[in-house]
């Protein structure tokens, strides 16, 4: 096995610890982001001389971009990149301010943006590297109550996979990993929850917030296991460019693209009537 630098942004805790502690017990290097100085000691603990900590907030764009060039100057170059920083936003859509939309796609979506166009200019001219962007189950499919969230994670699979593309001939990797319900505090403090304000939802989405709360400690998902299967993608000659984790993702993902093949399927011609009549495909740049 070849031993490896990682940047691994949001490493307190959940998945973040977990993908660190992992590629650590595997013999890698690896250099955490936390955002309060207090982690930072706990953290390069972990495993002295190889845990490297930073104390980095990922919404800051001159930040980002300077801790990186710091950490390539000072550990070496990085091989590995794991965009996991980031939150949960719950909340009925027409309840939740304008204000939490802003503040959840400014750490979910520029955030990693800003980290993973950090790492590119040396990873493009070493011709090498792998970059993860931890998306969500919830950015293939939505759940009610979590708009903000899931249009976060939407915007990260776009992105992510426009990126893959762009870079596939430069021997740079994309992976977007898509996590299910796992046994982390994503459910619990990490999570922003808008006040309850307009009857009318109570019914449909009082049930989902109490089974959220409840599952909270006791999800299907091991953190250990996550960064097990990342490993095992690192080391891969083809790694996938989505990456799908948990038997509940599985389920959930499955059936939210089995009803966009349904609509594509039943409106098909009425999708196809826009056309014009002649029927000549013109050659451009859109999808």
């Amino acid at each position: 096995m070849t031993t490896r630098t990682f940047l691994i942004t949001g490493v307190s805790s959940g998945l973040g610890r977990a993908f660190a502690q992992g590629a650590l017990e595997a013999g890698h290097t690896v250099v955490g982001t936390v955002r309060k100085e207090a982690d930072l000691a706990a953290f390069e603990a972990l495993a002295p001389g190889r845990a490297h900590a930073r104390q980095l907030d990922v919404t800051d764009d001159h930040a980002v971009p300077a801790v990186v060039g710091e950490v390539e100057r000072t550990v070496g170059p990085i091989d590995v990149l794991i965009a996991n920083a980031g939150y949960g936003h719950e909340g009925v859509f027409e309840e939740s301010p304008i204000s939490e939309l802003r503040a959840q796609f400014d750490a979910n979506v520029f955030g990693v943006a800003s980290t993973v166009q950090a790492v590119l200019p040396s990873m493009r001219k070493r011709r090498s590297g792998h970059i993860f962007a931890v998306s969500s189950m919830g950015g293939l499919m939505t759940v009610p109550g979590l708009a903000y969230y899931c249009g976060s994670k939407y915007a990260v699979e776009g992105m992510l996979e426009t990126v893959a593309k762009e870079v596939a001939g430069f021997g740079v990797h994309v992976t977007i990993l898509e996590p299910g319900s796992f046994r982390t505090d994503w459910a619990g403090r990490s999570m922003v929850r808008s006040e309850r304000s307009i009857v009318d939802y109570d019914e449909l989405f009082e049930p989902i917030r109490a089974a959220r709360q409840a599952a909270s400690g006791h999800q299907l998902g091991d953190p250990a296991k996550a960064a097990e299967a990342v490993l095992q993608v690192i080391e891969s000659e083809q790694p996938p460019v989505h990456l799908v984790l948990g038997s509940d993702a599985l389920r959930l993902v499955a059936a939210g693209r089995s009803a966009v093949e349904a609509d594509l399927r039943d409106w098909e011609g009425l999708s196809r009537s826009t056309d014009f009549p002649d029927g000549h495909e013109i050659a451009s740049n859109r999808p």
